[in-house]
């Protein structure tokens, strides 16, 4: 049992980090962007192949993963600089589908729809299992812990602002004589690398990597998480993101309390509670359980 809740608070740390980085460009920025998935994929085969078959340190294969998504980032974010709104988010997400539709089919590199296995992770032959993903948890939560020491030290930052203000309106901004293209690339950017730095940790958790894990459904639940935590709110972002594997994992268990259904049944009834419980926060809290909280400014 301890077992399993490690490695579902791994899993939970691993969507808090895949959460911050949406509030980071849509929170804060107010681009709505669905490619989530196809930056945590970049970022995932990145460091495999680099650690697999070149033999690079896992550490470089993270930072190669954060660059690597980043810089595709900056140039999904000068493609899109002009959209808006859905025409924004239909674009990102048809980026994440081209990504995981070229992992299916360019087998040289990916090894296609098998995937890639034997993803080294630090110490895991030295280390009992049960050792390894105690330790692999403390280095997620260090990196959960400096990407939100970062995201908050940037919302308070005159970058923070800038962002806000583009969120609120953009032409304000730009007639304030604020690039609006640059700063929606470096959002975006550092976004991505987020995203794929996450991806990465992944790959290295559990040694394997397949195009099949990378659907849409995985942005959904993010997107959930946000939207249930308060957009926004970095807090909020990493609360929500705690609550969405709470609530798929608890449910797995409400097999012993409905004897008698099927396994077919049992999902189904999953996939409801689940919806209910998200339904009922965002009637009774739209704004998110820890919503945005504007820092005052001081009257002269």
């Amino acid at each position: 049992m301890a077992d399993y809740l490690i490695s579902m608070l791994t899993f939970a740390a691993l969507y808090g980090l895949m959460a911050l980085a949406l509030n980071l460009v849509w929170g804060m920025a107010g681009m709505i962007d669905l490619g989530l998935v196809g930056f945590f994929a970049l970022g995932g085969y990145a460091s495999a192949l680099l650690t697999l078959r070149f033999g690079v340190p896992i550490p470089l294969g993270l930072l190669a993963a954060f660059l690597f998504a980043a810089a595709c980032g900056s140039v999904v974010a000068l493609v899109t600089a002009r959209l808006r709104g859905d025409y924004l988010a239909i674009v990102t997400l048809g980026f994440a589908e081209v990504v995981r539709i070229v992992a299916s089919n360019e087998i040289w590199l990916t090894n296609g729809t098998d995937g890639i296995s034997g993803i080294p992770g630090p110490w895991r032959g030295a280390l009992p299992p049960a050792e390894f993903n105690l330790l692999y948890l403390a280095i997620v939560l260090v990196v959960l812990a400096a990407a939100l020491l970062l995201l908050q030290n940037l919302r308070h930052s005159p970058l923070g602002r800038v962002l806000r203000a583009i969120r609120d309106d953009d032409q304000v901004a730009a007639i304030a004589s604020k690039w609006v293209i640059l700063f929606k690339v470096e959002a975006f950017a550092i976004s991505a690398g987020i995203l794929g730095l996450a991806g990465a940790l992944y790959g290295h958790y559990t040694s394997y990597l397949a195009p099949d894990l990378f659907v849409p459904l995985l942005t959904i639940y993010i997107v959930l998480a946000l939207s249930a935590g308060g957009t926004g709110s970095n807090f909020g972002a990493l609360l929500g993101a705690f609550l969405i594997v709470l609530f798929q994992e608890g449910t797995r268990f409400l097999a012993a309390f409905v004897p008698g259904l099927p396994g077919v049944q049992v999902a189904s009834l999953r996939e409801f509670v689940i919806s209910v419980a998200l339904i009922l926060i965002l009637r009774f809290r739209p704004q998110g359980i820890l919503p945005e909280r504007l820092p005052r400014v001081a009257k002269p």
